[in-house]
C-alpha cells in the first residue's frame, strides 16, 4: 500500500529554484524573483509570507493578500522568537512557502531558520520589496517587489 505524501508536487520554477540552491549549498530551498513569487501566489502555487516589522508594511507599503509573520519586530529590529511557530500555524510545514522582506536579506535568513526547524519548501524573494541599495543609498531604484511594478498597497 502506498503511502501518501503530505507535499504536493512543485510548480516548475520552485523546483528550477530548488536544483539551483542545492548547487549553491544553500541552507533553504531556494530563492525566487519577484515576478515568480507574485505568478506562484497568483496561481495558489504558494504561500506568500511578509517577514518584515509590522510598521514596515504598514509605512512602506505591502502586497495585498498575503500573510504576515514578522522575523524581526519594532524599529531596533528585535528577533522575533515565536517566528517559527508563528508561520507553521498560518501555513503548516509542508506548503510552498514564498518569503519577503526588504531587499531579501532577512527572508533568507528566515528561511534558513524555517528549514532547520523542519519546515520542507521554504523559499526567499531574492529582490526583497524594495530592493537593492543603488550608488545614492536609495532603494528601488534598481530591484525589488515594487520596481518591477507588482501589486502593492500602503496604509
Amino acid at each position: 500500500m502506498a503511502v501518501e505524501s503530505l507535499e504536493k508536487p512543485l510548480h516548475a520554477d520552485l523546483e528550477t529554484s530548488r536544483r539551483a540552491a542545492q548547487a549553491a549549498a544553500l541552507p533553504y530551498a531556494g530563492s525566487l524573483t519577484p515576478q515568480q513569487a507574485w505568478a506562484l501566489h497568483q496561481s495558489g502555487d504558494a504561500v506568500l509570507v511578509d517577514v518584515r516589522t509590522a510598521e514596515e508594511r504598514r509605512f512602506v507599503g505591502h502586497v495585498p493578500d498575503t500573510l504576515h509573520v514578522a522575523w524581526a519586530t519594532g524599529t531596533s529590529f528585535t528577533r522575533n522568537p515565536r517566528f517559527v511557530r508563528e508561520l507553521e500555524a498560518k501555513t503548516g510545514k509542508h506548503a510552498a512557502i514564498v518569503l519577503l522582506c526588504r531587499s531579501g536579506n532577512r527572508s533568507a535568513q528566515a528561511a534558513e531558520a524555517a528549514t532547520r526547524a523542519g519546515f520542507t519548501q521554504v523559499f526567499n524573494v531574492s529582490e526583497g520589496f524594495e530592493g537593492e541599495r543603488d550608488d545614492a543609498g536609495r532603494r528601488g531604484t534598481r530591484n525589488g517587489w515594487r520596481f518591477h511594478g507588482l501589486p502593492w498597497v500602503q496604509d
